[in-house]
């Protein structure tokens, strides 16, 4: 789809609920959107911790059917959406929620697109290449973290070379996304942690993208003033449910803030261990922000500076590369507070395993927003920092 130079899309549901109890109304919403039968598509987790059979009684009580998958793993596969439609398919569905984190929506976004556009999900990599509309769909968030509830973009594993495959286009939004804070307290503080950071890393690389533009701007600012507030809280107390509330409001704003903006290489070079050796995807986020931050910060200094700022560092009188590497550090003293790991090495990364993950994250549909233009050898060098 053409655009004119300079104009911005914003691709964000037309419906999105976010505080405690929102969930119970996902019956009615199928309703409306004229779903009789949903495919739940979902993890393990939650189905063994009993949720994905609360969202299933709620829809029931609205008069639906429903059928649990929970074949979503972290990092989907094109396997996993292949399972989904097989069950999406065999069970006479025609609607989809998609229960969890960002591997479940992303799983349950794949099982969407071929349902309605057949082939297989490899298909459809790239920008707008998904030509007909998802079957109605309700996102339901339970991590604050990857804002996938609310982007336009799927991200599946290719597990024939183990690439990550971005899907983006206007027809891979849900039509209701919902983030329920009670849904949220029972998530481990590891999780919340990794989530939180992907969440921070989300509106930073929004803010400095080469598709910045003021609604985003506000949108991404924003959400780093309530990670810098609320992610620690919600780490050390995962029942407080004002942080998590908090929680919850940042890391959508962040979502809808790179849906339009873009990001940078802290994606690309993340998204490779994620799908080549199967690291989390916040962690590896985590690790590398800071570094990318300081590879970039030259490209922009004043927005950085910025950042500082909405981290809750006082940048008066200092110039901006000051405030800058003060709103840097912030952000490693966040990661260091709630207990990220330090390096790519402790979590089973090689230097063996840098060259092909280099070549791979210079080629990421993420990379050329970034604000600093990037070789190959950049690559290299910040996997290698990042060890």
């Amino acid at each position: 789809m053409t655009m004119p130079l300079g104009a911005v899309r914003y691709l964000v549901p037309p419906i999105s609920l976010i505080g405690c109890g929102t969930s119970k109304a996902v019956g009615d919403y199928l309703k409306s959107l004229g779903g009789k039968k949903a495919l739940i598509v979902t993890d393990k987790g939650m189905t063994k911790i009993g949720i994905a059979e609360t969202i299933k009684k709620y829809i029931e009580e609205s008069g639906l059917q429903a059928v649990i998958f929970d074949g979503a793993e972290p990092n989907p596969t094109d396997l996993n959406v292949a399972e989904g439609v097989k069950a999406y398919q065999s069970n006479g569905c025609d609607s989809i929620v998609s229960l969890g984190g960002g591997s479940s929506h992303d799983c349950g976004k794949g099982v969407g697109i071929v349902a309605t556009n057949g082939g297989k999900i490899k298909d459809f990599q790239g920008i707008d290449t998904v030509k007909k509309p998802m079957p109605p769909f309700v996102a339901i968030n339970t991590t604050a973290g990857t804002g996938s509830e609310v982007t336009p973009a799927a991200v599946i594993t290719n597990t024939e070379n183990h690439v990550k495959m971005v899907v983006w286009s206007i027809n891979v939004s849900a039509n209701v996304a919902i983030d329920d804070p009670e849904l949220m307290v029972g998530m481990p503080p590891a999780l919340t942690a990794a989530t939180g950071m992907d969440a921070l890393t989300h509106a930073v690389e929004a803010y400095v993208s080469l598709g910045h533009n003021p609604r985003a701007d506000a949108l991404a600012l924003k959400s780093i003033e309530m990670i810098a507030k609320y992610l620690r809280k919600a780490v050390a107390n995962g029942q407080n449910i004002e942080a998590r509330t908090g929680m919850a409001y940042a890391q959508t704003l962040a979502g809808e803030a790179f849906s339009s903006a873009g990001l940078g290489i802290a994606h690309s070079l993340a998204h490779q261990p994620g799908s080549f050796i199967g690291l989390p995807h916040g962690v590896c986020n985590a690790i590398f922000l800071p570094l990318v931050c300081e590879f970039n910060m030259n490209a922009c200094l004043e927005r950085y500076a910025d950042i500082a700022a909405a981290m809750g560092e006082d940048i008066t009188g200092l110039t901006d590369r000051d405030a800058a590497l003060l709103g840097i550090e912030a952000i490693r003293t966040l990661s260091e507070d709630i207990g990220i790991p330090s390096g790519l090495t402790e979590l089973g990364m090689k230097v063996e395993d840098i060259p092909n993950m280099a070549e791979w994250a210079l080629k990421e549909v993420c990379t050329p927003t970034n604000p600093r233009t990037t070789t190959l050898k950049d690559m290299v060098d910040l996997y290698k920092k990042a060890m």
